[in-house]
């Protein structure tokens, strides 16, 4: 039998979001008392069962294509004693007929809303209409802390391009232009990428280490050192934004 490789159990989110910044969050989200939440690309719904367990007559749906994921994220609500009020489905976004809900989380995953490149518009307005005319939309979305010069894209991920993402102003215009004014704008800190990127590769760093001869060991080495290049290549240039959305009365 196969041993699986162990993967990403240093993380607590699936992205670059630190606890304090978290609690944050579900503090503001958690004071419209929203009754329904839904998770665009979930992942294992972290931040979305913090929601529920500060609101605690709301109920929750995720959405993701990832199955060991979603194993993490229901084993996860089973221990906190919130399965009963929120569903994981393996399915796609693309649109999906889950909403209108009170809040719609997104961090990560507005690539999963539509087919546009980048997505970042068609997905806004994805979210306006999944969203209650009196909800919240909180998305997390790549912008560019700076513009890129090509010897930092081509480190980057395969075919990277200086039109992959906004800057942090236009993406705030996209999201007026979808039907939203922001009623909260922050970005992901230095130090919060440095935990993400860190507890991405630890797990497998740490095993490769210790099984330097093993059968996957070549694979797990390649792996581990383009992924360690390209996050050299966009450190300081790619950014996180965390936008609440209110979205304006139809």
């Amino acid at each position: 039998m196969t041993t699986a490789l162990p993967r990403l159990t240093r993380l607590t989110f699936h992205g670059p979001l630190s606890a304090s910044r978290a609690d944050a969050v579900v503090r503001r989200l958690a004071a419209n008392r929203p009754r329904t939440v839904l998770d665009i690309g979930c992942g294992w719904g972290e931040l979305l069962l913090r929601v529920l367990a500060a609101v605690p007559d709301a109920t929750g749906t995720g959405v993701d294509v990832n199955a060991e994921d979603l194993a993490r994220a229901r084993r996860n609500a089973e221990e906190r004693g919130l399965a009963h009020r929120v569903e994981f489905a393996e399915e796609s976004a693309l649109g999906t007929r889950r909403g209108p809900a009170d809040l719609v989380l997104c961090l990560g995953a507005t690539h999963a809303l539509g087919k546009a490149e980048p997505p970042t518009a068609e997905a806004l307005c994805e979210l306006r209409r999944l969203v209650s005319d009196d909800g919240r939309v909180l998305v997390g979305e790549g912008f560019w802390e700076r513009p890129p010069t090509e010897a930092e894209l081509s480190g980057m991920w395969p075919g990277a391009a200086a039109g992959d993402h906004h800057d942090l102003a236009t993406l705030l215009d996209l999201a007026v232009a979808a039907g939203f004014r922001p009623e909260w704008t922050e970005t992901a800190s230095r130090e919060e990428w440095e935990e993400f990127e860190s507890g991405y590769q630890a797990d497998l760093e740490v095993w490769l280490a210790a099984h330097p001869g093993h059968p996957s060991a070549a694979e797990t080495r390649a792996r581990l050192d383009r992924h360690r290049a390209q996050w050299m290549s966009y450190r300081g240039v790619l950014g996180i934004a965390y936008l609440t959305l209110v979205p304006e009365r139809r």
